[in-house]
């Protein structure tokens, strides 16, 4: 069975996983390190893959976590990608309205409000419930506003072409962040938002679960 490690979404932690269970599989929680001043998100998956990933291993990776994980992939050689509300390239994900928010957001607003719990965060990432919306505010609230804002300008400006080998991608038809009509995804969870790992945990835990079954 394949090493696996996790990676979460932008400077979210291991939360967003909480309520998948993992059973015997051989996980491994990638943490987030601060990323040096301008530093290029292929420069950023050299660092963490020289210094965490083993050859051969299979990625996990939540939203932003899957573009780390499609960047670490073509550095050193892994048996299985999963991309979980993420892109695989810089086609799928969206050109328009929502690149020009997040553009704005990060050239325009200081860096301790771009953290900062509202509304319009819950509606983008599909937090419903009063948990959902505390988690998403615990995680945002404990995110380093200097992490998030490098984190959007390496979205916008991700160049990646390279489609990953080995790799199944999991998406929500109701993601506002990175809609369904953009990817090209091999499993669609009816209902599915961003935070789909939270609020569909059962059905995206049955896929991994036969993913790596069946290896």
């Amino acid at each position: 069975m394949s090493k696996i490690y996790v990676f979460s979404g932008l400077g979210a932690d291991r939360r967003v996983f909480n309520n998948i269970d993992f059973g015997d599989l051989d996980i491994t929680h990638v943490e987030w390190i601060k990323p040096e001043p301008d530093e290029p998100l292929v420069h950023y998956a050299q660092r963490i893959a020289a210094n965490r990933i083993i050859p051969h291993s299979a990625l996990i990776g939540l939203s932003f976590g899957g573009m780390l994980a499609v960047e670490i992939a073509k550095l050193i050689p892994v048996d299985q990608i999963i991309l979980i509300a993420s892109a695989k390239t810089k086609n799928e994900l969206p050109r328009g309205f929502l690149m020009k928010c997040l553009l704005k957001l990060s050239t325009f607003i200081p860096e301790g409000k771009l953290t900062s719990p509202n509304a319009v965060a819950d509606w983008f990432f599909g937090a419903n419930t009063a948990s959902e919306k505390q988690l998403l505010r615990d995680i945002l609230k404990d995110t380093d506003p200097a992490f998030f804002k490098w984190a959007i300008n390496e979205i916008i400006h991700w160049e990646n072409e390279t489609m990953p080998a080995h790799s199944i991608h999991i998406h929500g038809n109701k993601d506002r962040i990175i809609p369904i009509k953009n990817v090209k995804a091999d499993y669609v969870i009816e209902g599915g938002g961003h935070l789909m790992t939270v609020n569909k945990a059962a059905e995206v835990e049955h896929i991994i679960r036969s993913v790596f079954k069946n290896e």
